[in-house]
C-alpha cells in the first residue's frame, strides 16, 4: 500500500533553517534515519521509504509554499494515492513550539500552503500534521517570524521533535490515522 507524505516548505538556502520549512526538515530527518536520499523529480524532490510492507513516498515540493497544491495534486495522481492516504506536514503558529497536532481534515487556519492545497484539491478533508512553532512575534510580524531561523533553544530541541514526527509519519502508514492521532497529538 502506498502513502504520500508531503512536507511543506520553501526551496532555497535562505529558507532552509526557518520555522516555515519544518515540513522539509521533518522529511529530511526521516529520510536520513531510513538511509534514503531525495532525488529531483517533477514539482519537487522525492524519496521512497519502505516500512512494514508500506511504501511511503516523501515529497518536498519545489513550487514554493503558496503553490503547494500543484505538487500535492500531481503526486496524488501520479502515484494513484487517495486523499485519505496523503499526509501534509506544516508549521503552525497557533501551537506552542514542538507540539504536534494531527487531524483528518480542517481549516487552513490562515496558512497559505494549506489554502492552496484546499483550493487545488477542492477539499479540506485531507490528513495533516501541524508542528507548533509558537507565536512569539509582535502584531504584524508573523511573516518575518515564520521565515526567521530557529532560536538556539528551539534548534537544540529539534532533533528529538523531528524523531517523534518521523515515528508519527510511520504510524500513520501502519496503524492508521485515528490511532496515530490518539498516540501523538499533544506530545
Amino acid at each position: 500500500m502506498k502513502y504520500l507524505i508531503v512536507g511543506l516548505g520553501n526551496i532555497g538556502e535562505e529558507y532552509a533553517d526557518t520555522r516555515h520549512n519544518i515540513g522539509f526538515k521533518a522529511l529530511d530527518a526521516l529520510a536520513s534515519a531510513s538511509n534514503v536520499v531525495f532525488s529531483p523529480a517533477r514539482l519537487g524532490d522525492r524519496a521512497l521509504i519502505k516500512h512494514k510492507g508500506r511504501s511511503l513516498i516523501l515529497v518536498k515540493p519545489s513550487t514554493f509554499m503558496n503553490l503547494s497544491g500543484k505538487a500535492v495534486n500531481y503526486w496524488m495522481q501520479e502515484e494513484k494515492i487517495p486523499i485519505e492516504r496523503c499526509l501534509v506536514i506544516t508549521d503552525d503558529i497557533a501551537l506552542p513550539f514542538g507540539k504536534l497536532r494531527i487531524r483528518a481534515k480542517g481549516s487552513a487556519g490562515g496558512h497559505n500552503g494549506l489554502k492552496n492545497i484546499e483550493a487545488v484539491l477542492g477539499s479540506s478533508a485531507y490528513p495533516r500534521m501541524r508542528f507548533g512553532v509558537g507565536s512569539d512575534f509582535p502584531k504584524g510580524g508573523q511573516v518575518q517570524y515564520v521565515l526567521a531561523p530557529w532560536t538556539k533553544e528551539e534548534n537544540d530541541a529539534l532533533p528529538e521533535r523531528l524523531s517523534l514526527m518521523g515515528e508519527a509519519i510511520q504510524s500513520f502508514a501502519t496503524i492508521g490515522l485515528e490511532r496515530t492521532m490518539n498516540f501523538f497529538n499533544n506530545k
